[in-house]
């Protein structure tokens, strides 16, 4: 099972120039509290960026066991993030990226 031992941590360039370094941690605060030990999770995982009422939501999706858990953060939504953002898990290292990266 995938991110079950975290060694490294890393944002892509996209990411990193793309997000403010909060949402990054985030998504890091969002796979160690909520999301590791509560579901099997695949070795890439997916979230998609909305816009809740100017603020942002972090909603993850999994297709395998159907499951949508919608975060909602204090952050001011900007509409140049990018919607759609991975984190892959490769033997402990775990790094997020742009689809356009995945690739």
């Amino acid at each position: 099972m995938a991110f079950e031992i975290s060694k490294e941590r890393y944002a892509s360039f996209g990411v990193a120039t793309s997000l403010p370094h909060e949402i990054i941690d985030t998504f890091w605060d969002i796979l160690d509290n909520y999301l590791r030990g509560v579901f099997p999770l695949d070795s890439v995982i997916r979230f998609r960026l909305t816009e809740n009422n100017g603020k942002l939501t972090i909603r993850y999706q999994n297709q395998t066991n159907q499951t949508v858990i919608s975060f909602d953060y204090n952050y001011p939504y900007d509409p140049y993030f990018p919607t759609i953002v991975y984190l892959i898990d490769q033997s402990g290292t775990e790094t997020l990226l742009l689809p356009h990266e995945l690739d």
